[in-house]
Parts: structure tokens; sequence; C-alpha cells
């Protein structure tokens, strides 16, 4: 009896030992501690958990946590532990993982602002805008002055189409910062969904007034300028967006589109054939270059273009039709035939919205 009386006041000194450690920051002393009490009683999650929380401490994120969810698995309702688990996936960039432990830690802690300010950031991360919006609503309730976590919550209300809610941010941020550029552009969006053309004009030409390097400002304004067939003032945005950033593909592939619009071939050619070799460059990129390359009766070269713009979308009528063409041309009469039924098959897509333009791509 005497044994196991002295047994456990060891292990609890142990366990203190290893708290101390870990309190005065000398983790891997710490680390060695807590492996210690675990090897001396394998089913103690409390334990174990805060051998997580040193590993986290230490940024070894995976092992980590693997070593809440052995805790876990000893004792689901040990508190504190599903927000340490969000957190380690969290902070891998393993975001779809951290959804879940945070739901968990908010259904613990239904009032804290961290936990739903993580969910928020987590469901945002995850481009999934609709289910971001409430918490981040939430969050900025409680920390109104914080304008950057106003500026996500407005862009999550914007790729969740819900136009409104972005136009108050803006408004909400523009009194903290009038001189706001990602305000004004955030604000165009918005306007361009709710088809306010004008009013996303004056947005995008704000900002450009206030900060005519901020990135995306000239996209922004070259493509309302552009679905408004004004090409000229569109290719001088999009030249413009290019000199501030040289590898904007969507900017050099609508600029050569602009081109092509305006009867420029020769540069058109030369624009397409620089977009298609940047990081993202939009599939409009090899459509326009196999049309420009048509034109200059480069048929095989351009067949191959429009064939990549199939490849990265098959149910886009465009290439199928321009291809079509190009093999009617060329008297291959089977392959177009195919190729004219396809098109017929499918339906034109209107332009796509200054939002689906600039939106991040998901993860």
């Amino acid at each position: 009896m005497l044994a196991l009386f002295f047994g456990a006041e060891l292990r609890a000194q142990s366990a203190a030992d290893a708290e101390a450690l870990t309190q005065q920051g000398r983790l891997p002393e710490a680390e060695q501690a807590w492996k210690a009490v675990i090897a001396a009683n394998p089913g103690d999650a409390a334990a174990i958990a805060s051998l997580g929380l040193v590993y986290s401490h230490e940024g070894k994120y995976p092992e980590a946590a693997a070593t809440y969810r052995r805790a876990l698995k000893l004792n689901p309702s040990l508190a504190g532990i599903q927000l340490n688990l969000g957190l380690a996936a969290f902070k891998q960039g393993h975001l779809r993982e951290a959804i879940a432990p945070f739901k968990a830690a908010l259904r613990e802690q239904p009032s804290s602002l961290q936990v739903r300010t993580l969910l928020g950031m987590t469901y945002y991360g995850t481009a999934q805008y609709a289910d971001a919006v409430p918490y981040l609503k939430g969050a900025v309730t409680e920390s109104p002055e914080n304008t950057e976590l106003r500026g996500v919550l407005a862009q999550a209300c914007l790729f969740a189409k819900q136009y409104d809610c972005t136009l108050e941010q803006y408004k909400q941020i523009l009194i903290a910062n009038p001189n706001s550029a990602q305000a004004h552009i955030l604000a165009g969006e918005a306007e361009d969904g709710l088809n306010h053309t004008e009013q996303a004009m004056e947005e995008f030409e704000a900002a450009a007034k206030v900060a005519p390097h901020e990135p995306n400002v000239h996209f922004g304004l070259g493509y309302l300028l552009w679905k408004q067939h004004k090409y000229p003032e569109a290719a001088k945005e999009f030249e413009q967006e290019l000199a501030n950033e040289p590898n904007h593909a969507p900017a050099a592939a609508y600029l050569g589109d602009t081109q092509i619009k305006m009867e420029q071939n020769a540069e058109a050619e030369a624009t397409l054939e620089r977009a298609v070799k940047m990081p993202g460059a939009p599939r409009l990129a090899w459509v326009d270059l196999g049309i420009a390359l048509a034109n200059e009766q480069k048929n095989e070269e351009a067949a191959a273009a429009l064939e990549h713009a199939i490849q990265m979308d098959p149910n886009e009528v465009d290439a199928h039709w321009r291809l079509a063409r190009l093999y009617q041309a060329e008297g291959k009469s089977e392959q177009a035939r195919a190729e004219f039924a396809k098109s017929r098959a499918l339906h034109q897509k209107e332009d796509q919205s200054l939002v689906q333009q600039m939106a991040p791509a998901k993860q």
C-alpha cells in the first residue's frame, strides 16, 4: 500500500516537474519529461495532451496533431484539446482538417471570439465563403475596430455573392481609412455583381486615383471597359496593370483579346504568346492565341492552341467552334463536323463577373 502511495506521489511530482519545464520554456527537456510521465502511465490523457502542447510550442505540428488525437481517444471531453488540434492543423496549412476540431471547440466555448474567428478564417481559406460569413460577422461585431478582419469579411461576402454585405463593410472600412484602395476595389466588384456598371467604374477609378500601383486595380477597370466593348480604353488599363505586374496573366490574356478585337493581330499574337507562358494563364489566352495564329495561316500551331483550350474546359463552346472552322478551312470535313456537333451541343456562356475573374483559386 505504501509503495502505491509513493508511486502515485512520484508520478504527480514528475508531472509537476514536466509542467514547470514547459512553463519555463525549456521545451526539449519538457518533451522528455512528459514522455517519461506517459511511459509510466500510458493512459494519462492530460499528460499526452501536455506533450502535444510542447510539440506545438516547438513548431512540430504534425507530431502535435498526432499526439492530440491520441489524447482525444483516451478522453474525448478533455478541455481545450479540440482547439489545440485545430490550431495544429491550421498552422500546417491543413485547413479542411482544422474545421471539425474548431467546430467542436466552439461547442465547448460558444462565446469564444478566438474560436469563431479561426473557424471563419478556416472556412474562408477553403473557399467556403457562405459558411465563413456568419462567423466572421460575429467576430467583426465583437472587434469592430479590426479593419483587416472586416476586409476578410467583405471578401467572403463578395465571393458568396452577398453584395450588400460587402458594400456595408466597404463603408465601414472607408470611415476608418478614407484612402483605402482595397475597399474601393471590393465595392467595385460588388457593384459589378449587382450589374451596377457605372458605380463599379467609379469605385475602380477612385482606387486607381489613390493607389495607381495597387494589384488588380487597372485590371479590374480594364475588364469593366472590356465588357462594355470600349477596347482602346480597356487596352490602356491592361497595359498599365502589366507595367505594374509583368506576370499578370489575366491582364495579358485580355490585352491580347482586346488587340484581336481591334484587328491588331501581330500585336495580339506576341501578347498571347507571352500570356500562355505565365503562371496561371487563363483559358482565354489559349483560345485567342489559336485565333491569332489561324489569322496568320499558322494552322497547325493554331489547332494545338485550341486543343489545349479544350483540354482546360471541354464544355466551353468557343474553342470547339473555332477548331471546327479551322478544320473546315483545311478541308478536314470529318473533324470539322465533329467539332461543329460539339459546339452545337454546348451553350455559349455569358461573360464572367469581375468577382469571378479576381477570385482566388480554391484549395
